[in-house]
């Protein structure tokens, strides 16, 4: 039995889209979870990070609203890694996305190529 993986996106979010496309065309069956009403935990967050291999950084949607409005470009690196961790936690906006969970794997982002080497 292949493991149930969880797709946690944002609806509105075109990229999310492409990727649950992508997912759909591949079979690969998912769990969705809306980021913005069931945002990641910071416990979900230490986790994740910890199994994508990634920096913490990679973890913050810098391209998002939340990010420029509150000038995390600026504060990011004079704050700790628990300081991220608990702002992350308040806004599921400010998470990258759309991020796949499995038992061992974490992608964040969706990177086609990545994805087909590392689900294909």
């Amino acid at each position: 039995m292949k493991e149930k993986l969880s797709f946690v996106c944002y609806p509105k979010c075109s990229t999310c889209r492409k990727a649950q496309n992508w997912l759909a065309e591949h079979g690969i069956a998912v769990e969705i979870r809306d980021i913005q009403k069931e945002n990641p935990r910071e416990a979900e967050l230490r986790e994740w990070h910890k199994m994508s291999g990634l920096p913490l950084k990679r973890f913050f949607n810098t391209s998002g609203l939340k990010y420029k409005a509150l000038g995390l470009k600026d504060k990011l690196a004079d704050m700790s890694e628990n300081e991220q961790y608990a702002l992350l936690a308040t806004d599921g906006l400010l998470v990258k996305r759309p991020i796949l969970v499995g038992k061992k794997n974490v992608l964040v982002g969706f990177k086609e190529a990545e994805w087909q080497e590392r689900l294909g």
